[in-house]
């Protein structure tokens, strides 16, 4: 029998995918070639790790810090009654981002997979959970988070204009103008996308430094009225608190962002629990005090009475100065909805190549070699949302689904200490912390249920089960109707679309 021979194999600009070539990469492939033929197979291509500890702990923390922070604190309030209490939800909802962390800690150096739930969940427990997840990310989880964060941004810029009436349809408007702003942007240029990402991330860093050290100098100035109500009128509805974690909860959103990324971390087996140890503590820390300075210029009932509490506070503290708040506020949010949707459209492109979504998604534009049919699906989802909902009941939309998933996630951490005891685990989580964190998970999504029923749940779970009815003919039996092929001939004329080439020549 002939040896096979491996090597690397540089494919020339000439050879390499376009789509590669628009990015400035070079393709590199591991190749088998056997003596007695010419024909060379790819066999793999790998990601290169060039993440280390630092630069793991800036993702994560500029993954969290987004939008939440700038509309949670309404939500947090309401559902604690009490100063005292919302501080306790803000920091417990930094203590289950940080357990849940160390529980996708160990799965993600056990499974050194880019993906984080899907390849968790589909390793654990096969490819349909794996699907339902992608299907439920893409479909519901992704378009809602762009549709919170662009209404984020409408409520700050409706801030900027004296508006008679209420200010929901400028908001919404203005959030549809971001969207489609975004879409335009991506899909034009992902150089520009990322220049973009620059200039607003330092936005978002200023303005929370501004509320924290403003916040500290007022309490240096005696301003301490509020924060010394403490716990006084503090709810005991467990249906209100778990709500509370929602609104928390979605401001931390990211803390598991680095197990997407697995692959391209350094030596993951330590830099993976460390940099989402202190890169959570961190976020905690920032929005603790970004609270707190809220609480220093207004009271209880004027931070409940606003839908852009930045603004209330730029109007108290920097006075002549307060049009910088709303400005970086949407600039910051910009940055998010960006990230987002840049991300978002290319999980759109990755599921529909892998034959979890109609083909057409993972078409590449001809000339700008952009994921455009993915980028517009997910977009267009995401204005749907916006004109249907509101920032609150998105939250709810949102968190409720995700907490099924994170649960399932964290219950694949104990299915494999009883199925796969002896595979190694170069990071291990005590076992009571997995334990605690599924039933977190399960309280987080029955007890809003059980004591305040809402439509969010239910369209939440029509949008789970309605990924078991697209799985079943369409990806476990590869059911083909007649009009795909129309319709994506179509859609390919219409936006000047190719598929992708899917292997190396």
């Amino acid at each position: 029998m002939p040896k096979t021979k491996f090597k690397l194999k540089t494919l020339p600009a000439s050879e390499a995918d376009e789509t590669d070539k628009c990015n400035g990469l070079q393709q590199v492939a591991v190749v088998a070639q056997d003596d007695q033929s010419d024909i060379v197979v790819e066999d793999k291509m790998e990601l290169k790790r060039e993440l280390g500890l630092f630069g793991g702990i800036s993702f994560i923390v500029g993954c969290i810090v987004g939008s939440g922070i700038f509309v949670s604190p309404k939500g947090v309030l309401d559902g604690t009654g009490s100063v005292g209490l919302s501080l306790v939800v803000w920091a417990g909802s930094g203590l289950i981002s940080l357990l849940g962390s160390l529980c996708y800690c160990e799965l993600g150096t056990m499974i050194p997979k880019s993906g984080a739930e899907y390849s968790y969940l589909r390793d654990a427990f096969g490819d349909y959970l794996g699907f339902l997840y992608v299907w439920v990310a893409i479909i519901l989880m992704r378009p809602s988070s762009l549709a919170i964060m662009s209404l984020t941004f409408g409520t700050y810029f409706s801030t900027l204009f004296e508006i008679c009436g209420p200010p929901e349809l400028p908001a919404k408007l203005a959030a549809i103008a971001c969207l489609l702003t975004i879409m335009l942007l991506n899909c034009y240029s992902t150089k520009l996308s990322a220049r973009l990402q620059v200039i607003t991330t330092v936005a978002k860093v200023a303005a929370l430094l501004v509320i924290i050290i403003g916040g500290l100098y007022r309490i240096g100035m005696g301003h301490t009225e509020v924060l010394s109500t403490g716990f006084d009128e503090s709810t005991t509805e467990p249906s209100t608190i778990a709500l509370s974690f929602y609104d928390a909860l979605w401001a931390y959103d990211g803390w598991n962002n680095l197990n997407y990324v697995t692959e391209e971390l350094k030596n993951p087996a330590t830099n993976l629990p460390r940099a989402n140890i202190l890169s959570v503590i961190i976020v905690i820390a920032i929005y603790c005090l970004t609270n707190i300075g809220y609480l220093t210029a207004m009271t209880k009932s004027e931070l409940l009475a606003s839908n852009a509490v930045a603004v209330l506070w730029g109007e108290r503290v920097l006075m002549a100065a307060a049009i910088i708040m709303p400005l970086s506020v949407m600039v910051s949010t910009l940055g998010s909805t960006n990230a987002t949707a840049f991300s978002g459209g290319r999980s759109t492109f990755a599921a529909a190549r892998d034959g979890n979504l109609p083909e057409v998604l993972c078409f590449i534009h001809v000339k700008q070699f952009t994921p455009l049919t993915s980028m517009i699906f997910t977009l267009l989802i995401a204005m749907i949302f916006v004109l249907l909902g509101d920032i609150s009941s998105l939250i709810d939309f949102f968190s409720f689904a995700a907490w099924v998933f994170y649960g399932l996630t964290f219950a694949s951490v104990l299915f494999f200490r009883w199925k796969r005891p002896n595979d190694p685990r170069p990071y291990r989580v005590p076992i009571v912390i997995p334990i605690v964190m599924v039933l977190i998970s399960i309280y987080l999504v029955i007890a809003p249920i059980i004591q305040d029923p809402r439509i969010e749940f239910l369209y939440a779970t029509i949008f789970i089960i309605g990924g078991t009815v697209f799985y079943v003919p369409f990806v476990h039996f590869k059911l083909q109707l007649p009009f795909f092929d129309h319709v994506t001939t179509f859609l390919q004329l219409i936006f000047e679309v190719v598929p992708p080439s899917k292997y190396v020549d």
